[in-house]
């Protein structure tokens, strides 16, 4: 059975911030740069209004698995793709993947990636084949 796809919406004035719940590894990259907005214990967990619409749009483009992403009104969401595809390798941790392409699952299934997307290399996931941050957990050394 295929997960459900949560994905939420935040106003900033004229920027809209998406998350979309099945792509977050909880690299807390979010967190640690701007904690002020983004407060996983309280809800709504992401509170834009305490950001610059600048220091908003730059955290989430470092957001490394893409649960992250923005649009301005009169817009519609843009996906933000790379001119070129690209996969880097964290140590101890996912294979990011950058740019737009198709993924197949195991199962057959086709998901198009518009962005990038984190790749289990663990094994420990229970997104798979995305990260979900299990490498932490687990002691992952790769």
């Amino acid at each position: 059975m295929k997960e459900k796809k949560i994905i939420k919406e935040y106003q900033k004035d004229d920027l809209t911030i998406v998350w979309e719940a099945k792509k977050c590894i909880h690299a807390a990259i979010c967190v640690q740069k701007l904690p002020e907005v983004y407060k996983p214990n309280e809800k709504p967990w992401i509170q834009p209004a305490s950001a610059s619409i600048e220091e908003l749009k730059s955290q989430i483009d470092a957001c490394p698995s893409g649960a992250l992403s923005y649009y301005n009104k009169g817009e519609l969401p843009a996906n933000k793709a790379t001119s070129s595809n690209e996969v880097m390798i964290k140590p101890n941790g996912p294979a990011i993947l950058k740019g737009s392409f198709t993924l197949t699952h195991a199962d057959g299934s086709v998901e198009e990636i518009e962005k990038m997307a984190a790749i289990c290399r663990c094994g420990a996931s229970s997104k798979k084949p995305f990260c979900d941050g299990a490498h932490a957990r687990i002691g992952f050394k790769g």
